[in-house]
């Protein structure tokens, strides 16, 4: 039986990575509050070191791991933010790390990665390939392989956001969270369900991968035809047996699914509103709050943005969607 992952272990980890992260601004939005006639603020973990929230699984993880296990070194499959926690963990600690991304990864991404000085290799033509390339590789050569969510120190790292939201704003009522494998999801959900039990948090995923959404309708993880999406960082599949999925099933008060013009708009939105940039994954929220605004009338609401890594020719094709009355 695995064990519960709780409060406390979100706690520890807070202690742990504390002096390698950025507490990330919960920022109103007058923006969005307007279009969705709720009080909306946004966490801007775009604005954290790597730009994205990954850091803080990343090190929580490998500051957990015992002193032969880091001589030994890691491997982890990333579609880009992942490998960055873990580069920027690995380059602080001086612990050796091989990070398999697919071929589609960013650009942006990958070249963010070769800074941090880890072996990188590009494999896969999607994410779920490089993953079993991965976990493949850790197994011939025993070195602990570290998934991006199926891990218990991921998911208490990236749970550190979920304190500093309720700490932020007691009174939140909901929280948006981009959702795929569920690590962000579960490590948010399990903070705040354990300080209120009355929150909603939603789990938000792309339309063209729904994959935990269909997951949750059939009571197991399955897999699903998916297309490319804007949204690389929320793109493709969950492990089978992985330790989010029960917390999912207990916690998320439902998936909601955004289409890539509408994540491609908020993108735009969030950068003539707020002045700030953030990738296709980061913008699903954003995306859902006003899709779904019925949900949210009269209600605060905390959007968690996710990351910032997005290249200029994404940026461009984003552009390139708009009509007259847009923005």
């Amino acid at each position: 039986m695995k064990p519960e992952i709780t409060i406390l272990n979100i706690f520890s980890a807070r202690k742990l990575i504390k002096s390698h992260v950025l507490k990330t601004p919960l920022r109103f939005s007058h923006y969005y509050s307007t279009q969705s006639n709720a009080e909306i603020y946004l966490k801007l973990e775009n604005l954290q070191l790597t730009g994205s929230f990954k850091l803080r699984g990343a090190l929580n993880t490998m500051l957990s791991l015992p002193s032969e296990q880091k001589n030994k070194g890691v491997i982890t499959a990333s579609a880009g933010n992942h490998a960055q926690g873990i580069g920027f963990a690995a380059k602080l600690l001086n612990i050796p790390a091989i990070i398999y991304v697919p071929e589609n990864a960013p650009l942006t991404k990958i070249e963010a990665i070769k800074s941090y000085g880890v072996s990188l290799k590009i494999k896969g033509s999607i994410y779920d390939d490089t993953e079993r390339i991965a976990i493949e590789d850790s197994r011939v050569k025993d070195i602990p392989y570290i998934s991006p969510y199926n891990n218990p120190h991921v998911i208490a790292g990236q749970g550190t956001i979920g304190l500093e939201i309720l700490e932020q704003a007691p009174d939140v009522d909901d929280i948006l969270i981009p959702i795929s494998g569920g690590g962000l999801f579960s490590g948010i959900a399990i903070a705040a369900k354990a300080i209120n039990p009355s929150i909603r948090c939603y789990g938000v995923q792309v339309e063209r991968c729904p994959v935990m959404l269909e997951s949750l309708k059939q009571g197991q993880i399955v897999d699903v035809p998916m297309e490319e999406t804007i949204a690389d960082g929320l793109h493709g599949g969950v492990e089978k047996g992985s330790i989010t999925f029960p917390y999912i099933q207990r916690l998320c008060e439902e998936v909601l699914l955004v289409s890539e013009r509408e994540i491609k708009k908020a993108i735009l939105e969030f950068m003539e509103y707020h002045h700030l940039i953030c990738e296709g994954a980061g913008a699903v929220g954003l995306a859902a709050v006003k899709r779904y605004r019925e949900k949210f009338v009269n209600r605060k609401v905390a959007i968690v943005i996710s990351g910032a890594n997005i290249d200029l020719r994404t940026i461009k094709e984003c552009f390139e969607i708009l009509e007259p009355d847009d923005l």
